[in-house]
Formats: C-alpha cells, structure tokens, sequence
C-alpha cells in the first residue's frame, strides 16, 4: 500500500528516514589536480560532483594522469568509497547519493522569484526524500544542439529531457539544467475530487499524498457535481487561507468503474488518448506485402497467452533437429509481430509510441503504446490470418547449448490461439476439442524443446527468485471482487524461456553486425547493498562471501538455505531489495539477474518500443527491406533509452498505487475488523505490514506499538523494546486492527493486535552494548523492496 503522509493526524504514517539528499551546489572555485598523484578521497568525491560528466573510472583517471599501479589503487579506493556509500554506480559512471544522473527527465513545476523555470525529477524514490530543484536554462540562442534547428523552449508544466550540472552559485537548486528534448507540453493542471460546499461553491481533495485542499468559487466549478474527478488550475494564491482552483475539466465520477485507474492516469501524465494524426495515419494502414518475406504460412506456429489476451506479439513452435551433427538436438521456431512494418521512424505513430514508452495495464483497463488498429489488428498474430513478423530459429543441442541461430522476415498463419491454462492441460492429460490434434505434433514437441533448454537454464544459473504476483479480479461495476495468486505454469515457464533466449540471439546477430542497439540491462547489486544482505542474514547465521564479483548462484544458494524454514519469505524479499533495478542503455554490461552477457527486449514490440527499436535495428542491418533503423536514430539512442527507462518506472508507479486505491476502497467498509498480516518492512518510524489475502499492504507508527521505547535494528531488520526485549521482525505473522483507510490515497493504518516475541539476544545486545553505529548502512539502501521488470 502506498505509505500514510507525514502530516495525517493521530500519528498516520510517519514516513521512513531519507537515506539521503543531494547537497549544497559546489562552489565555484577551481579544483586543483596534481598529475600523477592518487587523489585524496575528498578531492575524488569533489572531483565527481563538479564533473558528473566525468565520473567514470577510466575519465578519472585520465583527469588525474593515473597510469600502472595507480590506476589500480584508484580502483580500490573507488570501490571503498561505493562501499562506505559514499558514490553510488550507475550504468556508465559514479555519483554521490541522491544526486541526479546526468541525463534525467523533468517535470517543470514552477518558477523561481525571478521567473526562472524550475523542475524535478519525474521519478523519484520516497525513500530519497524531497526531489532536488533544478534550474533550467533555456538558450538564448535560435539554434540548437550542434547548430541545428530550434532550441527547444520549454514553459510550465512541461517534460523534459534535461542534461544535468552541478551549480555553481549557491543559495538556489542544486542543479542546473540544458533542454535535449520537450516530451510532453502539459498544462499545469492538477486532479482532485470535487466537493460541494455551502453556497454554491466547492472544495477540491487532492488525490495525492502531499497535495492541498483548495477552495473553488461558484463562477469557477464549471459542471463539476459532488463526488467528481476533476482537473483544476489554480486561480490564485494569498498569504493567508486555502489557495482557489478553477475546474479545466471533469473526467468523470469518483465511484465510476475507471475512476481509480484514471486518477494514476492524470496524476503521472500517461498519454491516454491518440491525437487524431495518430488515429488517422493507423487507420489507413494497410495489410502487409509479401516483399522481402518468406512465405512461412504452413509452419504451424501457435500463440499461448493469457485467456483474457487480445494482442499477441508471439508465436512458437519445435521440432527435432534431423541434422545428423546434433543428435537429440532440437529447433525452437519464435515468431514476433513485425510492428517495424508499420510504425516507420518520426511518423506520427512512431512520436507517439515513443511519447508513452509502453502500454500500461491497469486491472479495469490497458493503456497501450500503439491505437488498436495496429495493436489489436493487423500486428496481432491471430489465429488463421496471415499476419507479417520477424522469426527466429534456434538450434539447441541435446544438452540446452544453442548452437546457432537465423532470423527472417515472414509471412505466418497462426494455426491455434491457446490459454496458457489450455495448453497446459493438454500436457496433464486433459485435451479439449481443439487442443486434442495438436497433442502429438504441436505441443508435445513444444514441452520437449523445453526440457532441452532447461539443462541449458539449470547450468546458467539465473536468479531463481519465485515471489507471487497477485492479481486482482474485479465485478462488473469496478468494485475489487477477490484477489488470487495465480499458479505458474509449465507453460509460461516455457514461453518465458524461449522468449529469453529469442531475446538473447536478438543483441547476438546485432553484436556481430556491429549494429548499435538498446540493451536490456540489470546491473548487479551495490557493494553497500550486499553489506547491507550480509549483515542480516549473519542474524540467521547464514553466510554470504565478500567481494564484489558476485553471481546469480550466490543468491540461489541463500535461498536454497532458507527454503523451508521459517524465515523462507524474509531472505527472498531481503534478497529482492538488494537487486538494482533493470533498465534500458545503448551501452551493454549484461543482466546480472538473467546471467547473461548479451540480452535485448525484442519479442513484444506491441507493448515496448525498446523491441521496435531492436526489431528496426535487425531490419536494417539484415537487409529486409522497409522499416529499418535511420541514422537520426541511432545518434539519439542514449536519450531514447532514458526516455523509455523513465517511462517503464512510470507505468511502474501507476499500477502499483492504482492497485493501493483499489484495495483502500474495498477494505474501507472494513475500518475496526482484525486481519492476519506479515510484516513486509521495517522502518525507524514503523511497520508495514502486507496483508497477503488482499495484496495490501498499510502501516503501524512506531508510537502505536505500546507503551515501551522501540529502537530499530537494520541490521535484525527489527524494531525491539528496550526495556521488554519484545518487539517485531521482518517477515513476522501478525493480526492487525484496520483503524484508518484513505481510498483516494490508496492508503491504510493498522494498530498491531499481536504480542511482540522476544527479540534474538544479539538484538538486545545491540540496544544495550552503545547501540552500534548503523549510519552508513541507513545512507546505503531504501527501506522497500524495489519492484522491477526483467
């Protein structure tokens, strides 16, 4: 559940402590290198903030003439500074804590005294604190980057893609910032909850947590009715009172059926409606040619989804190699949408798949990247229509190695549409009418390729972390009806392999063409994070090795340990936040989770545009025709990739609270009843305690929790009395009390019912012995679990 806001009255929420902010703006002065010399740890550290542009080992080096063993005491002492928390590693370079990375996108919010325009960060971690204010300076000059064209201007309520310094005068924002690119001209519009008022007038309940009321004059309420969402500006501020709105729009009633997902919708700026350029150039989109495709009509290829599924981006299917070189060997066949096809480079369909990054799906509504006609039509792979895509055929020996791979650019027939659920059963002796005559040819062979790749899977070791996604089913008129846990199948066990492996064979070919391309990137976790992991599991006397060149098999074997025991769920969800989060970069380091060298998103091209960059990418370089890669693109894909990393932590964030609002609205009748719950996060201010029948998680202020003095233990992952020895762990059963539920901010106050136990002696020993210093620890990591996308 979205967290309480600091300012709620009888203790609601307090936040979790801020493991850090961005500091003061760097002073002007110059910095003073000596050649040759191993700097000092404070000369680094002011090094990088002065240079973020510069804060990669091998520019350090450079700035600092570093050669032979100096280089390699410049590693060290980079690495001690990462550990202690001091810099934090990012894809391409070092930065301080909190600091912004030198590519960022933001929302221009307001205006400093002078007019300047001032912006945030777009995404920002709670944990992380305030957003840092960054200044952005718009050019005086006509041309832009380079001399080319216009230089972007921006006005209030805008998105921008920003090139991020460090500033130079103090007494204002931390940063300074250069437009590379307007996303998105947004008014500065805010949404809220109408609510009449004596008078003829109104009130407006902000739907997020740190928003404000404001009053809303009878000339200004427009057609606004009690209990609609409505979008306002503000009309005027005064020194003294509530600030006054006027309505701009309504988007409809609180209690209709989209209500909740429109209020994620407008509160993160998704784009949810096609501008009619868009709509019409899709529209006249016509059905594929046979040009440059070969005719792979007769393969029967077949798509396994979701049975609620309308868009299929995949298609697949297996056979035995008849190759006498690799006996037992086997031929998996994955199929993708050729959405290249149709979505040319800078065409107004392409501006605006790029505008939104990704479909979005919310429990009573999908927001997709492209219109349905495209989506839902002609690039879905339907069952008996010709339908274009781009194929790949890989060749696994008998022992899961890939020995070789080809694409191609088709024409398919999809031979059936099955449920993952319909599939499976035909697998576990129970054949329908339609899965019945494709038991033996079809499906059989499809779960012996899978075995095959398997012995390739179990050798690779990827981070086997298991966590089960709720979903949430909803009744006819909106309202959460019950939430379920799915079970995992063999059968999306099998499509996820092939998908990965079709993804691998992607960034291969593009690697050996020495095509630029856009990455699926997981770095592996901080230093400080593994200390962090470390520590705790001491508590269990699990062990986890020093060093920094960790593996996905490391934390396979802390989980193997765990299974089982009682503290099973704790070390997965220990194990998960010490993960960093998955993005997207031209440049490749791997995927740490995966255990991969080279990985590329390119088997759902409908619902990312990182798969349609990779499929114009594969193209262009392969000679298939129309529908490639253009060079305008390829000099822009650093910024798409932020663009679209930002955009995917967005989608993210929006149906993650649209869920908290949902589950805040079913369970507000339910204020005074007693539930069974675990607690999920621990926190010097509180607890967050899950729920798991509900997938709902709320919180227990520290000062609720009685009548002794609580002391939070990081390292326990434990709030214990000092006096009693009693308190609450990570991953602990409880009961609660629901006291306080706030739908519109998808938030939830528990009181604990359960009796704390007693706390492991080292605890104790820790509140009593001078209470060890656990600041570095605190600066190094969130208190949440990240959630994030392979």
């Amino acid at each position: 559940m979205t967290r309480i806001p600091r300012d709620h009255s009888k203790g609601m929420g307090q936040r979790p402590e801020k493991s850090g902010r961005p500091g003061k703006a760097p002073t002007a002065e110059p910095l003073a290198i000596q050649q040759g010399a191993l700097p000092s740890r404070e000369v680094i550290l002011r090094f990088i903030a002065d240079h973020p542009q510069k804060a990669s080992k091998r520019e350090l080096a450079k700035a600092f003439g570093l050669k032979g063993d100096s280089r390699v005491e410049l590693k060290q002492l980079l690495r001690d500074l990462e550990q202690e928390g001091m810099l934090q590693k990012t894809r391409k370079s070092l930065i301080r804590p909190g600091a912004l990375p030198p590519v960022t996108v933001l929302d221009i919010t307001t205006r400093d005294k002078d007019g300047g325009l001032i912006g945030r960060p777009a995404e920002w971690p709670d944990e992380m604190g305030v957003a840092p204010a960054v200044a952005i300076r718009q050019s005086s000059s006509p041309a832009g980057r380079n001399g080319k064209g216009k230089a972007p201007v921006a006005g209030m309520g805008d998105r921008i893609l920003a090139k991020i310094f460090p500033a130079t005068e103090r007494g204002g924002p931390s940063y300074t910032a250069r437009i590379i690119k307007i996303l998105d001209k947004r008014r500065g519009a805010l949404l809220g909850v109408f609510k009449d008022a004596p008078g003829g007038g109104g009130r407006l309940l902000p739907i997020e947590r740190r928003g404000e009321e404001m009053l809303i004059d009878p000339d200004y309420k427009g057609s606004a009715k009690d209990g609609d969402l409505v979008e306002v500006e503000v009309a005027r501020l005064g020194s003294f009172g509530l600030p006054r709105a006027k309505v701009l729009s309504v988007v409809g009633s609180v209690s209709s059926e989209k209500a909740i997902s429109m209020i994620a919708i407008h509160a993160h700026g998704i784009p949810y409606i096609f501008p009619p350029a868009v709509v019409a150039e899709s529209d006249d989109a016509k059905p594929a040619t046979m040009s440059h495709r070969e005719d792979w009509r007769s393969v029967p290829l077949i798509t396994i989804d979701p049975a609620d599924a309308k868009d299929h981006d995949d298609a697949v299917y297996a056979e035995l190699d008849p190759s006498p070189d690799n006996p037992d060997g086997v031929i998996v066949t994955v199929a993708i949408a050729d959405v290249s096809y149709y979505v040319r480079p800078n065409s107004p369909l392409d501006r605006e798949a790029l505008k939104r990054g990704n479909s979005v799906y919310f429990p009573d509504r999908v927001v997709p990247m492209l219109p349905e006609r495209i989506s839902n039509d002609l690039c879905s792979l339907r069952e008996a229509q010709d339908r274009p895509a781009l194929a790949v055929r890989m060749v696994f020996s008998k022992d899961g190695r890939k020995a070789g791979h080809t694409f191609h650019r088709v024409m398919m027939k999809s031979a059936a549409k099955l449920s993952y659920q319909q599939a499976q059963a035909a697998i576990d002796g129970n054949p329908d009418d339609k899965t019945g005559p494709m038991l033996e040819p079809i499906l059989k062979p499809l779960w012996h390729a899978y075995e095959v790749m398997k012995r390739g899977r179990e050798r690779r070791q990827p981070l086997e972390l298991d966590m089960p996604e709720r979903k949430i089913q909803l009744k006819p008129d909106g309202t959460v009806d019950r939430v379920i846990v799915p079970p995992r199948l063999d059968a999306h066990k099998l499509i996820e392999e092939m998908m990965i492996q079709a993804n691998v064979a992607a960034a291969e070919t593009l690697e050996k063409k020495k095509q630029s391309l856009i990455y699926r990137i997981h770095d592996g976790p901080s230093l400080a994070k593994q200390e962090i992991l470390r520590e705790f599991l001491a508590t269990l006397e699990i062990t986890l090795a020093k060093g920094g060149n960790m593996r996905a098999n490391n934390f396979n074997g802390i989980l193997a340990k765990a299974e089982g025991t009682p503290h099973q769920t704790m070390v997965s969800e220990m194990v998960l936040r010490s993960q960093s989060q998955a993005i997207y970069s031209p440049e490749n380091i791997g995927h740490f989770g995966l255990n991969l060298m080279k990985y590329a998103h390119f088997t759902s091209p409908i619902r990312r545009y990182a798969d349609l960059i990779v499929h114009r990418a594969l193209v262009g370089s392969l000679g298939f025709g129309e529908g490639g890669i253009t060079p305008d693109e390829e000099a822009t894909l650093d910024d798409i990739a932020a663009e679209i990393s930002t955009f995917e932590r967005r989608a993210m964030a929006a149906e993650r609270e649209t869920v908290d609002r949902l589950i805040a609205h079913h369970l507000a009748g339910r204020v005074g009843e007693e539930f069974d719950g675990r607690v999920g996060g621990v926190t010097k201010s509180g607890l967050f305690v899950a729920l798991p029948d509900y997938g709902a998680d709320g919180f227990i202020p520290i000062s609720t929790l009685g009548m002794d003095y609580f002391i939070y233990d990081e390292a326990h992952q434990a709030l214990s009395g000092e006096k009693t020895g009693l308190g609450y762990r990570l991953g602990d059963s409880v009961r609660v009390k629901l006291v306080e539920a706030i739908p519109l901010a998808g938030a939830l106050r528990f009181e604990m019912v359960s009796e704390g136990r007693k706390m492991p002696t080292a605890t104790r020993s820790f509140h009593k012995g001078g209470r060890r210093d656990a600041n570095n620890a605190r600066k190094k990591a969130g208190t949440r679990p990240p959630r994030g996308r392979r």
